[in-house]
């Protein structure tokens, strides 16, 4: 049976065929003069990558004919660069117009330039769709080693803002680091004075008596300079190595407190060398407050006194028991276990510095919201300094970039759609945090007519309160893409349910429809309000949207 029926439409369209043949030649004289005559050329079908080839439509009809040429983008895969002025040649009754248009490519390959709809007083006529051949820059193969294709490899997925954080830590770092050895770790090189005072007690007070010979505090009379200096040093080797309270102390205190430690046993020293020391401290006195001035050579032999009395005092100290040795030595660790935590101190103070200084300038920069989102994380933030695709999805494709690739929706026409929808396609993508969604559908009609957009637009509307949304407001506008399609625009605010929230929450929403003869292509965004990462996430999408306008 279905054979038969096969047959029998074929018999049919033969006939059908044959009919509307004989009818075109037998009035082919009766009309000949009235039908318009169109012809379409282009000057070149090779092109390279970037070059332009002109597209010229001749149209040959009645001088009182109305001619619309093609407009817009309507010669994809190739775009248009410029439509020239139409040029007109009357002739008697007839007349013949002539549009050229500029067209190129940038991309490799082999293409076919549509064919283009002419309308003639309302009824369309149809140019010859051309093959277009272009070329990549040509690469000498003789010249240079030609290698196999390399197989398919998994590259991980860089994060956009990742290396500014990485950088910005470094950098934080690496001035703590510079502050740190410059302040503290550093080996500065020692003056005089520090190499001095880094000797033991006993070799710097041999040493100062060596410089105040070299002095010219004799030469000048200025015994009193001469004998503080000298009374200092060996005062002050005294309350070093003998540990004896030297320097507040008066002459015959001082004595007293030597005569003492020798007869406790603790310092071994003759009675002699104590009295002459005496001598040397009271003529020193005399020098200082009675303004006395000895010979130049009493107060040499005074020097050389008080470095003996230094030398002997010295071998006069008995040695350290092992108690002491004990006791000094935990002294000295305990001196370094502080110098070693004032280090980590000022280390960390200078880390925390730098810190609080970079972050309070990021602030001020970028503001407190931005630098908390990248220190924390924001999921939007992310998702806009991510790695975007650009793809096509569907059947009419609807190309846009998106942070995310769409991943293929399961869809279920329900019973009243079928029998108007030939076949739907949906793309999405939804974050798991937050109301961000992306979406793409394509429908073929079951007819080839145009699709009621108005009606679509309160099927959006009535799916959103279907899901739990509420308080909708809407907006609808003209919406054209950057190749000059023109589509609908719907977008407003509402409460919105999401699936980690019992709450609804504020959220923000953009539809766009387009169509044709037999489809229809939506875009569908939703967002939360107040986030300005989605915004700017939503607007490069939006200026991205590109859509077939043919099946």
């Amino acid at each position: 049976m279905r054979n038969l029926d096969f047959s029998i439409k074929n018999s049919c369209s033969y006939i059908l065929r044959y009919i509307t043949l004989c009818l075109l030649f037998a009035t082919a004289n009766g009309f000949s003069q009235n039908t318009p005559t169109i012809r379409s050329e282009v000057d070149t079908t090779y092109i390279k990558i970037g070059e332009q080839l002109n597209f010229k439509v001749t149209v040959e009809t009645d001088s009182t004919s109305q001619v619309i040429f093609p407009e817009g983008q309507t010669f994809s895969p190739l775009e248009t660069v410029e439509a020239l002025k139409t040029d007109t040649v009357k002739k008697l009754d007839r007349i013949t117009l002539q549009k050229i248009y500029a067209l190129t490519q940038f991309d490799s390959g082999s293409y076919t330039l549509p064919r283009q709809q002419i309308m003639v007083n309302g009824k369309p006529f149809f140019t010859d769709s051309v093959k277009i051949d272009v070329a990549t820059v040509p690469v000498d193969t003789l010249a240079q080693k030609m290698y196999d294709i390399k197989p398919l490899i998994n590259v991980e997925k860089s994060n956009g803002s990742l290396w500014k954080i990485l950088l910005w830590a470094l950098v934080v770092l690496l001035l703590a680091g510079v502050a740190a050895y410059w302040f503290v770790f550093r080996k500065k090189p020692l003056s005089e004075e520090e190499k001095v005072a880094l000797l033991p007690p006993f070799d710097r007070a041999i040493l100062g008596l060596r410089e105040l010979e070299k002095s010219k505090y004799l030469i000048q009379d200025d015994y009193k300079s001469y004998y503080s200096e000298l009374t200092d040093i060996v005062r002050s080797y005294l309350e070093e190595d003998v540990h004896v309270t030297a320097l507040e102390s008066t002459t015959d205190q001082l004595i007293d407190k030597l005569e003492m430690m020798k007869d406790a046993g603790q310092l071994k020293l003759d009675h002699e060398t104590i009295q002459q020391f005496k001598k040397v401290l009271q003529t020193s006195d005399l020098v200082k407050f009675a303004k006395s001035k000895p010979e130049n050579s009493v107060a040499e032999q005074d020097r050389k006194s008080v470095e003996q009395i230094v030398i002997k005092t010295k071998e006069a100290i008995p040695e350290p028991t092992e108690e002491e040795l004990l006791l000094r030595e935990e002294y000295l660790e305990e001196l370094e276990r502080k110098k070693h935590r004032k280090k980590i101190i000022i280390v960390a103070v200078t880390a925390v510095l730098v810190l609080l200084f970079s972050t309070a300038a990021a602030i001020g920069y970028y503001g407190f919201g931005y630098v908390k989102d990248t220190v924390l994380g924001h999921p939007t933030k992310e998702l806009l300094e991510g790695e975007w695709v650009q793809s096509d999805y569907g059947f009419p494709p609807v190309s846009l970039q998106t942070p995310k690739v769409l991943l293929r929706q399961a869809v279920k026409l329900p019973p009243e759609a079928q029998a108007s929808v030939k076949e739907m396609q949906a793309f999405a993508y939804r974050s798991s945090i937050g109301l961000f969604t992306i979406a793409t559908t394509s429908i073929t009609l079951a007819q080839p007519e145009d699709p009621d957009l108005d009606k679509a637009s309160e099927q959006i509307l009535k799916n959103f309160e279907a899901q739990g949304a509420k308080n909708i407001t809407t907006k609808q506008e003209e919406f054209t893409t950057l190749t000059g399609v023109k589509g609908i625009k719907l977008y407003g605010s509402g409460k919105f349910a999401v699936p980690e929230s019992k709450e609804l929450i504020s959220g923000n929403y953009v539809v766009l429809f387009f169509g044709g003869k037999g489809f229809q292509q939506n875009v569908i965004l939703t967002w939360l309000a107040d986030d300005t990462y989605a915004d700017h996430i939503v607007e490069r999408i939006l200026n991205s949207v590109e859509v077939k306008t043919t099946l």
